[in-house]
């Protein structure tokens, strides 16, 4: 497994002794979280229990939630006195839960209580994990059960940008939903490491692979390298997760993400807030059609609609890197025809000209 690229140490089992066994009794490889558990147990960053199990159905609490953001974060876990009424300065997680209310990552209720046995939500799970992961991206969340007045909004649509969830396949994201220790190992491992994002994917997808690069012929600028890695900006603040788009005749790199909704594959871009319009629209069948929508600003992004038209699926597309023969092609306004493939995204453009962008490696 890889290391971690963030260097964050963080423990999940909170209070209980024992050291991260390298095979669970309650942990087979049949569990569908069995990849995700695993590589936070090497890591040791999951811990297993004394009777020699990791209990990946058990539901974890918010005081565990709190405990664990402030290993995450460095806290000072000193026992002391909290603004909630329910904890204590001899709780266990007091300290963890002052500070970490101090710091903005975790909220108590109305009534001045924090609940810390309580089972914690998918909701509040995914405000926790757009608080501690660099969300450079946000986009509107499609959930059938997430509208915009909910307090998980923002984050629901933030983690669903940077490949954290997908949700469920009935297109909701159950937001009131507890959340279990195996639940809670996948969002972690999908904001640490690239190979799991690759999880948060609809069946079929067309969202390139994070673990490889991916290396294109382009019209205007030559050859460009597409890499997925954690990035920085100039002032050393952390941005996170991203494809890098290197142009070496320009000697420029920019930063982009792909993000999969269950309607649509997007390119969303840092700091200017802004996404591009649809790159492919699902479902995908002849006739599905999508054009440019306005900006978070209410402005369109060009001057006109442009409309890109599914017209034909199961192509044969040949590129320097292979011959794909189950392309689907977009037919785009203005004399240009493009062509995705599951896994691939994007791998050809052409026009009346001829080839205008073309896949040439993958490795």
């Amino acid at each position: 497994m890889k290391k971690l690229m963030m260097g964050i140490v963080l423990v999940l089992l909170i209070g209980v002794a024992g050291s991260p066994a390298a095979a669970a009794t309650d942990l087979t490889k049949g569990h569908g979280f069995y990849e995700e558990i695993s590589y936070l147990m090497e890591q040791e960053i999951l811990n297993g229990y004394p009777d020699g199990t990791v209990r990946p159905d058990a539901i974890v609490t918010r005081g565990e939630a709190a405990i664990m953001i402030g290993h995450m974060e460095d806290l000072d876990g000193t026992q002391r006195d909290t603004p909630f009424s329910d904890v204590k300065k001899g709780q266990k997680a007091s300290g963890f839960i002052a500070e970490a209310q101090e710091a903005g990552y975790i909220n108590g209720y109305p009534d001045g209580t924090f609940r810390p046995d309580a089972p914690i939500t998918r909701g509040d799970m995914a405000i926790i994990l757009a608080q501690v992961f660099p969300t450079p991206f946000s986009v509107t969340a499609d959930f059938t059960d997430v509208s915009p007045n909910m307090k998980a909004y923002e984050a629901i649509s933030e983690i669903l940008s940077v490949n954290i969830t997908i949700g469920y396949s009935d297109h909701t994201f159950q937001p009131t939903a507890h959340v279990t220790r195996g639940q809670f190992s996948a969002f972690l491992a999908r904001g640490l490491e690239p190979e799991f994002k690759n999880d948060a994917r609809i069946p079929h997808s067309y969202m390139k692979d994070k673990t490889k690069t991916y290396t294109y012929n382009t019209g205007t600028h030559g050859i460009e390298t597409h890499t997925y890695q954690y990035t920085k900006s100039p002032a050393d603040e952390p941005i996170g997760f991203s494809w890098a788009r290197h142009v070496p005749a320009i000697n420029e790199t920019y930063i982009y993400g792909e993000v999969e909704t269950r309607k649509n594959l997007i390119h969303a871009y840092p700091v200017v807030d802004r996404f591009d319009p649809p790159l492919l629209a699902y479902p995908i069948k002849v006739g599905t059609t999508h054009s440019i929508y306005p900006s978070a600003e209410g402005q369109p992004l060009t001057p006109s609609d442009v409309t890109h038209t599914i017209t034909a699926v199961g192509v044969t597309v040949e590129t320097p890197y292979r011959t794909f023969t189950n392309a689907v092609e977009v037919t785009v306004e203005f004399g240009y025809k493009e062509y995705f493939v599951e896994g691939f995204a994007k791998v050809k453009t052409v026009n009346d000209n001829g080839t205008v962008f073309e896949l040439i490696d993958v490795e």
